[in-house]
């Protein structure tokens, strides 16, 4: 590819980026205007960029799958219930009510995508926070915490595991066996920092708990039924990819949704119109028009001569290439959003694998389905974790910041950079150091 091309792919990545980091306009738009522009500066074809859209069709059915689910039974009212209930359970006692959080973010954002969980969950702390007489932004602040890092809990929990699990295809059930405990490592280590970071309200006593409002269930029979299909997508998320015809998350996501679609039409609860007109189409062209971008850095060469230099760099040192990893992609993901670093630094480890010896070229093919030589697995894993615990460190590291946010300010307060990061920065240089002991001792030492 001539010169002019790798340089304009890589201006408008970077510019992509800073716009983001910035904030000037929606990150939908500036990512979906970059990668337009590679489009009208030929450096690919209109065809070509579907083409790389429709590799990463296994990411986009997964999320697009969980959005139309959690959508479908939003009418039961379920989640409220659930929050309201842990809420009382606190009796008044601000510890009991950071660990509610904590207890009830956890296991959902260990099967639902982080962002999704907290752009359902987090409506509800504002005016709960109000009633009891303490400031809601740390509270946000802290289901954000937990949400990115319970998404290391399983392989369908965080876009950046999902991808990076996805492109060494390593299944549901392995991933539980080898990299799930270092997700609840991260999560306890949330824990431990509350009594420090959150120390108001962990020694605040709260009052007028019988103010609270009391949602109740709608619709209990299609929650029964709802609970069906939701317990058949978790079952086929863990045995899916082992049975005798394979079946992907991707997949099973997408028939859980058509049966949520089905049961929520027949039983009237919402139309189908409505349930998909409420979709977040903006986080799906977000991450499409990614992925053309990332495909203009590789075709015009740009991320085979960034792995070369990751290959001087590094050489055939697993041990320091993971620790440095860690550290660099969880730096890095602190702000620049986590998806878009993992989706370019994927092909990047790849090439360089390969330019070293260490995998074969056909890793590099789209449709490698094969498995990588363990001892290299360590470096992706490095990657998942720091690109996932890295988004903890400022507010536009995650999607989830962002939506939780968004959230704040429609209650009357802003979220501000300086206020995320005075609870950042020591969770994920903590974060950092808990995931790369892990690392080292279950797979490097």
């Amino acid at each position: 590819m001539e010169n002019w091309q790798a340089i304009i792919s890589i201006i408008t990545f970077i510019a992509v980026i800073f716009v983001i980091m910035m904030e000037w306009v929606h990150l939908t738009i500036a990512a979906l205007l970059g990668a337009l522009i590679l489009v009208f500066a030929n450096i690919m074809t209109l065809p070509e960029a579907v083409g790389y859209i429709g590799k990463s069709h296994g990411t986009l059915g997964l999320f697009f799958g969980v959005m139309v689910l959690v959508r479908a039974f939003e009418p039961t009212n379920i989640f409220s219930y659930i929050a309201t209930k842990i809420v009382i359970l606190a009796q008044g006692s601000g510890k009991k009510l950071l660990l509610g959080i904590v207890a009830l973010v956890t296991p959902i954002c260990a099967v639902l995508p982080n962002a999704t969980t907290v752009m359902l969950l987090a409506p509800l702390i504002p005016p709960m926070a109000e009633e009891i007489g303490v400031n809601f932004v740390p509270l946000l602040i802290l289901m954000v915490f937990v949400a990115n890092s319970a998404g290391l809990l399983t392989l369908v929990g965080d876009p950046a595991t999902f991808l990076v699990g996805d492109a060494v295809n390593i299944s549901f059930l392995d991933y539980l066996g080898k990299l799930s405990l270092g997700g609840l490592l991260s999560v306890i280590t949330v824990v431990v920092t509350l009594p420090i970071l959150f120390r108001k309200i962990w020694h605040k006593q709260l009052d007028n708990l019988t103010e609270l409002p009391h949602p109740e269930i709608n619709h209990p029979r299609v929650l029964m039924m709802g609970g069906f299909i939701a317990a058949f997508v978790l079952i086929f998320f863990v045995i899916g990819e082992s049975l005798p015809i394979p079946i992907s998350p991707a997949a099973v996501a997408l028939l859980g949704a058509t049966l949520a679609l089905l049961l929520a039409q027949k039983s009237r609860i919402d139309s189908v119109h409505n349930i998909l007109r409420d979709v977040d189409w903006s986080t799906l062209i977000f991450f499409m028009s990614i992925f053309v971008l990332i495909g203009g850095l590789d075709k015009t060469g740009v991320i085979k001569s960034l792995s070369g230099l990751l290959g001087i760099i590094l050489g055939k040192n697993i041990l320091l290439g993971s620790v440095l990893l860690l550290f660099i992609v969880g730096i890095l993901s602190s702000f620049v959003p986590n998806i878009p670093l993992v989706v370019a630094m994927i092909p990047l480890l790849k090439q360089y694998l390969v330019n070293v010896g260490l995998a074969p070229a056909e890793v590099l093919s789209p449709d490698f389905q094969g498995q990588f030589p363990p001892e290299v697995l360590p470096l992706f894993y490095a990657m998942m974790f720091g690109a996932t615990l890295g988004g903890n460190g400022t507010l536009v590291g995650a999607s989830s910041n962002i939506v939780a946010a968004g959230i704040a300010e429609q209650h009357g307060k802003r979220i501000s950079f300086k206020t995320f990061l005075h609870y950042g920065i020591p969770i994920t240089l903590l974060q950092l150091i808990t995931a790369t002991i892990y690392v080292l001792i279950r797979f490097l030492v």
